[in-house]
């Protein structure tokens, strides 16, 4: 059985863009065996994924705030001797940086990448053993789909299946929408009192409006928001795969460009993307699902256009 190691650590939008590359690497390779090495907070959603063998979860992000104290230490060599342990026929790093290029080194096997000019840290493909291009005018989930082709000899075909099934993870209940308004880059956040005004437009659709949240910033926020409305609530912090089946039990999600909203466009929830300060083209939500997408980079859409695009998606 021939053993296959994908590195895609973070962030969340960029592991989920990457679940289709490994649902045509299990079709096309379907005797191998699919370990992926992820960033511990995403582990429980790439767990989800059918295809998935084993995941060898990092802390990268935990590491760095104590990078040389004694415990972190101890991890960390505990972590490399958990990548170096087997050995893979083949080990295809998708995230392109010098620090998961220098991952894909130390573990043991032929090492796949970006070349030079297709990559987003052009040292890191210095480690490949093989080196693929691919062009960066892509959409990021085809860029994943093409290398991971390249490195595993199949050619992606089709739409893409991220692997997740809305059906099994939605649990019945009360009908609901998802207001995802976090996300780490002020140049993509959608006003505050615009998201008010939103939920008053939709209270007359007869569900409920759940806000999610990761950090404390962003609680309150949802908690500012909520406590404006008549029908919202903000839940308890969750794991990714709770997370995932929330929103796999939604009636629509409305969101800003951040990792929830691909993760709803991935379960194929009806959905309405709101881009203020990124590339659509480059990054914007891909799934089998009723998709809408409002602004581009510099330009906010209305709440009334919003409302609007709810109104078609949610029928």
């Amino acid at each position: 059985m021939a053993s296959i190691l994908f590195i895609k650590t973070s962030s969340l939008g960029d592991v989920i863009h990457h679940m289709p590359a490994l649902t045509e690497a299990r079709k096309a390779r379907p005797d191998a065996r699919f370990t992926w090495l992820v960033e511990e907070a995403f582990a429980p959603l790439v767990r989800l994924h059918s295809a998935v063998a084993e995941v060898i979860p990092v802390a990268w992000r935990r590491w760095r705030k104590s990078l040389y104290a004694p415990a972190t230490l101890s991890e960390i060599a505990g972590n490399l001797r958990a990548i170096r342990a087997p050995r893979y026929d083949e080990i295809v790093d998708s995230q392109g940086l010098l620090r998961t290029a220098v991952i894909a080194r130390l573990a043991r096997g032929r090492r796949h990448g970006y070349d030079t000019a297709s990559i987003r840290e052009p040292l890191a493909a210095l480690f490949y053993d093989v080196r693929h291009s691919v062009s960066r005018d892509l959409h990021a989930v085809e860029r994943n789909r093409i290398l991971s082709g390249l490195a595993l000899g199949f050619t992606p075909q089709g739409a893409p299946d991220f692997g997740l099934d809305r059906a099994r993870l939605a649990s019945p209940g009360p009908r609901y929408g998802v207001l995802l308004h976090a996300t780490a880059r002020p140049g993509k956040q959608w006003p505050e009192a615009h998201w008010i005004a939103l939920g008053h437009a939709l209270a007359g659709q007869g569900i409920d409006l759940v806000l999610p949240w990761g950090t404390d910033a962003e609680r309150a926020r949802s908690e500012r928001i909520a406590s404006a409305l008549p029908r919202a609530r903000v839940p308890e912090r969750a794991p990714l795969d709770a997370v995932a089946r929330l929103i796999a039990g939604a009636q629509f999600v409305v969101g800003v460009d951040t990792g929830l909203l691909h993760l709803a466009a991935a379960l194929g929830v009806p959905l309405v993307a709101i881009f203020a300060g990124s590339k659509p083209g480059l990054t914007g939500p891909v799934g089998s699902g009723p998709i809408a997408v409002l602004g581009a980079q510099g330009t906010q859409p209305t709440v009334a256009a919003i409302a609007d695009a709810v109104a078609n998606i949610a029928r």
